[in-house]
């Protein structure tokens, strides 16, 4: 049975339940409040001066949309319209909560899943070697059904190019496979249907232990479709580059397992990853040559580092923790020279199998570099991901219309795109997804559908709604409340499955 909580207010008073504000000081002196990155996100998302007028008392709690709407209607602002942080805020009252809606299940855990940067398609990745391909437009129809190749335990990673032309994927093993989007063929069987070219990311000088021992953890394309950068399990963090088929580039960049890399902007010179040693680096290709090390290191974390993403500015970025928290980043704090020291840890505790000792929750690190840290959800058994809401959109405001109001005088439309990336999402261990205000801090929604692992998650880059994916084999849809269609019950569907003699694996 799937269940949904919803607090906008929690950080409002100091009497929110435990782990739903997720700042250390919120008080109006603080750091957080005034720093950069929340007056951006308030410039992006927050009304019009003009039409939240008449809150008295309440200016920092959302504007209706009714009151919106009516000082829209009565061109309050002089523009006649919505701008596209008005139209941010309007959206951000319609958070993509009502579900689950199963998009599709398999035998197998589902490891990564991601919308095409136009929302058109749709990337799940299974452990089994699957990768599907959905028509989000076309009613979530399979467009492409791959069988991969030479996995080693699963699926880690996939990405597609920027032109979706092409999809990479990745598993424990130095070669990351390339596959055709756009070829006729619907059922893509490595080297049988279709060939799956094998890009080697192992370097000359590499002996069989050193070739058996690489692993790719993450992989992504660069903005241009020209390079890949990966993440590896030999300390490394790789650029390939796909017109000479070789990689360009290879950087000992941690002291352990580099569990996620990415392009911090458009440029693809600044690169942001973490690792199981606990730290995030920012490195500068156009300085790496003559330097030789990161451009700077920040430090908070008191576990290992599961996933990063940015904010595509170049300077901010998310970082999911085995401490079980999210951290949020302004590369303007790092230092350029910390060593690597052990932290105050329980080393006792192995994330893959254990809980997160009670007592491990309290403790802080000494040096802790991140604007704000956000509690509530769990970072256990895999590699949980993490992500920014998505941003204003406006090449795409005169092609998408969505219906937020109506009434029985007709239906009230308004063109709304993106978040102006005011929320914080991520999956969870407990079988739910999480959304984390970004500025105040507080766990705004809780979405509960899933019996294992959400491991991935994605937000539609135009529409309210959110995919997760889980090791119960569910993809599942959470869209705004309102749709008549009835949301699907992931245990009554796992009865019904189990009487059809399709039991879940473990």
């Amino acid at each position: 049975m799937s269940s949904f909580r919803k607090n906008v207010d929690a950080c409002n008073d100091g009497n929110a339940p435990k782990g739903y504000c997720a700042n250390q000081d919120y008080s109006e002196g603080s750091d957080y409040l005034v720093h950069d990155i929340a007056q951006h996100t308030n410039l992006r998302s927050g009304p019009h001066e003009l039409l939240s007028r008449g809150v008295l008392g309440k200016r920092k709690l959302p504007v209706s949309p009714v009151k919106m709407l009516v000082g829209r209607e009565g061109n309050c602002t002089g523009r006649g319209r919505f701008s596209s942080a008005d139209g941010c805020h309007v959206l951000s009252r319609y958070l993509p909560v009502n579900g689950p809606r199963w998009v599709d299940r398999l035998q197998s855990r589902a490891y990564v899943s991601q919308f095409s940067a136009d929302g058109s398609l749709f990337v799940a990745g299974f452990q089994k070697s699957h990768i599907r391909i959905y028509d989000v437009d076309k009613g979530w129809k399979v467009q492409k059904n791959i069988l991969a190749k030479s996995l080693r335990w699963t699926i880690t990673d996939t990405s597609l190019s920027p032109d979706q032309r092409f999809l990479v994927y990745s598993s424990l093993s130095p070669v990351v496979h390339i596959v055709n989007v756009r070829s006729a063929a619907s059922e893509s069987i490595a080297n049988i249907t279709e060939i799956h070219d094998g890009l080697d990311f192992s370097v000359d000088g590499y002996n069989d232990d050193d070739y058996d021992a690489l692993g790719i953890f993450s992989v992504k394309f660069s903005t241009d479709g020209k390079e890949l950068v990966a993440a590896s399990s030999d300390n490394s963090i790789y650029v390939y580059d796909l017109e000479s088929k070789r990689p360009s580039l290879r950087i000992p960049a941690h002291k352990s397992d580099v569990n996620t890399v990415c392009f911090a902007d458009e440029t693809g010179h600044l690169l942001f990853s973490g690792s199981d040693d606990h730290l995030c680096k920012v490195w500068d290709r156009r300085c790496f040559g003559t330097r030789g090390k990161a451009a700077g290191v920040l430090v908070g974390h008191l576990e290992g580092i599961t996933f990063i993403d940015s904010r595509g500015d170049g300077r901010y970025f998310i970082s999911n923790g085995k401490d079980q928290t999210t951290k949020l980043w302004d590369i303007r704090k790092m230092s350029s020279n910390t060593p690597y020291t052990r932290r105050p840890r329980d080393t006792d505790f192995d994330y893959r199998w254990m809980d997160y000792p009670t007592h491990a929750r309290a403790l802080k690190h000494p040096h802790d570099q991140s604007l704000a840290t956000y509690r509530g959800h769990n970072v256990l058994r895999t590699l949980i991901r993490c992500y920014f809401s998505p941003a204003y959109r406006p090449y795409a405001a005169s092609l998408c219309r969505f219906q937020i109001a109506g009434n029985q005088n007709g239906i009230i439309f308004a063109d709304l795109i993106g978040t102006g990336q005011k929320y914080i999402y991520t999956g969870s261990s407990d079988g739910s997804l999480y959304i984390y205000d970004l500025v105040t801090g507080a766990q705004v929604a809780s979405c509960h559908g899933h019996e294992k692992p959400v491991r991935d998650c994605s937000w539609h880059p135009l529409y309210p709604m959110i995919i997760t994916s889980s090791w119960d084999g569910v993809i599942a849809r959470w869209e705004f409340p309102g749709s008549e269609e009835e949301p699907s019950e992931a245990g009554g569907r796992r009865q019904e499955k189990e009487k059809e003699g399709l039991a879940f694996e473990d």
